[in-house]
């Protein structure tokens, strides 16, 4: 059972500015809870234990939110807030750590997946979730990236999570090419490759990656000896390739909803999305939507 999850969070979010200039962009909140949160508990709902923040000096607030708050909860405790307290307690489950590295320098999301090497080591496969995209799995009982752990353990092949988009945007994403047919949802199927950002007559396939891994621990050594590529960061789909050519990797097809929320309408969705089914403000914000929509 996989049970590490790298989160690169070193980023300094300038898709995000203003909002991102003295908050962690992973800190920006919908509803209620930061970006971070949801990511966090995406994980800990397909049986990751351990959680590894590859972090910068800057983002301070992310390690602090999963970290105890002595004051804090004796003050709720004090005045009788116990709804308030149980919320800051149970961010985290007990059986669940938090763990940070540095990324001294900005050098690409492979040199971010490398700083975690010496946390996962190499002999252990783990997950990669980029805490930019929200994936909602709402009404599921089994999130899709439970399903690609699953994957991963039948076929031994690492995963990566992907989604179908409309043919005339897939120039905005990096797309897979396809050994053969694009598999179902809930399913993976073996990749040749990935291009990045490709014309719309020479897009291989309408299969977005969308920021979401399963990788062997062999990865590392890989990442260690490759070279930098575009925009002199060290690639991890450079990585990957590579990786393709000796042990295999597939393309799984989720389920759920997707939100990029590192761009602003994304953020926007994302917030209107869970806000609509909130158990505590969902009732409020409805009608509020309803008043809004009458007076346009």
């Amino acid at each position: 059972m996989i049970r590490k999850a790298v989160l690169p969070v070193a980023g300094l979010g300038t898709r995000c500015l203003p909002a991102s200039k003295a908050i962690p962009k992973e800190m920006i909140t919908i509803v209620d809870k930061p970006v971070i949160q949801y990511v966090v508990e995406e994980a800990v709902k397909a049986g990751i234990k351990e959680i590894v923040l590859v972090t910068h000096s800057s983002k301070g607030a992310i390690e602090n939110h999963f970290d105890k708050h002595f004051e804090l909860e004796t003050m709720l405790k004090a005045k009788g807030k116990d709804e308030m307290l149980e919320e800051v307690r149970n961010i985290v489950p007990d059986d669940v750590s938090i763990i940070s590295v540095r990324q001294p320098e900005a050098l690409g999301l492979g040199h971010a997946v490398l700083c975690a090497r010496s946390v996962i080591g190499d002999n252990e496969p783990f997950a990669v979730l980029l805490p930019d995209v929200l994936v909602d799995d709402e009404g599921r009982q089994r999130n899709d990236l439970a399903g690609m752990i699953e994957a991963y353990e039948s076929t031994g092949d690492a995963q990566i999570m992907v989604e179908n988009v409309p043919e005339e945007l897939v120039y905005k994403y990096g797309i897979v090419a396809l050994e053969g047919d694009a598999p179902e949802p809930g399913k993976s199927a073996p990749i040749t490759g990935m291009v990045e950002k490709p014309k719309v007559e020479d897009a291989p396939s309408t299969l977005s990656v969308i920021g979401r891994y399963l990788l062997p621990g062999e990865i590392f050594p890989v990442l260690a000896d490759t070279p930098p590529g575009a925009g002199n960061e060290i690639q991890l789909t450079d990585a990957i390739d590579t990786l393709r050519k000796q042990h295999g990797v597939a393309a799984f097809r989720m389920q759920g909803t997707t939100y990029d929320c590192g761009h602003q309408l994304g953020y926007l969705e994302a917030t209107l999305s869970f806000a609509k089914r909130h158990p505590k403000f969902g009732e409020g914000f409805n009608d509020l939507l309803k008043r809004y929509a009458n007076e346009g």
